[in-house]
């Protein structure tokens, strides 16, 4: 199930693909799985079909599901690197904040050779 929160700053559209790619990671929705139709899930979500349309080409476009024609949307998988890309770019970007915030470089090494768990 997807879940839209109307007070955040991202777009409609980039909730519902970030749903997806959550249960796809999660394993809730594996490979071959369909995905629902998207006036079935416009219905569902009440917003606009094509709100449904843009979110299910982007993932089409990132890999994470294809559509065949007449048949509807499917889930491809986790694209290969993608969730480990934007995991470190995620990282490079914190890692960044942090060094320009004072935290010594050798205090990021220590804490990165502990796993990220700065109780070890």
């Amino acid at each position: 199930m997807i879940l839209l929160d109307y007070r955040d700053a991202r777009p409609i559209y980039a909730q519902i693909c970030d749903g997806f790619r959550e249960q796809i990671c999660a394993g809730i929705l594996r490979p071959g799985d369909k995905l629902p139709s998207v006036r079935e899930l416009a219905t569902q979500l009440t917003i606009n079909p094509n709100t449904i349309q843009r979110a299910y080409r982007e993932l089409e476009v990132q890999g994470w599901v294809e559509s065949a024609a007449g048949k509807g949307s499917f889930v491809r998988g986790v694209p290969e690197n993608s969730e480990n890309d934007a995991l470190l770019k995620e990282f490079d970007k914190l890692t960044a904040r942090l060094l320009a915030a004072g935290v010594e470089r050798d205090a990021l090494i220590q804490r990165l050779q502990k796993g990220g768990n700065e109780n070890a």
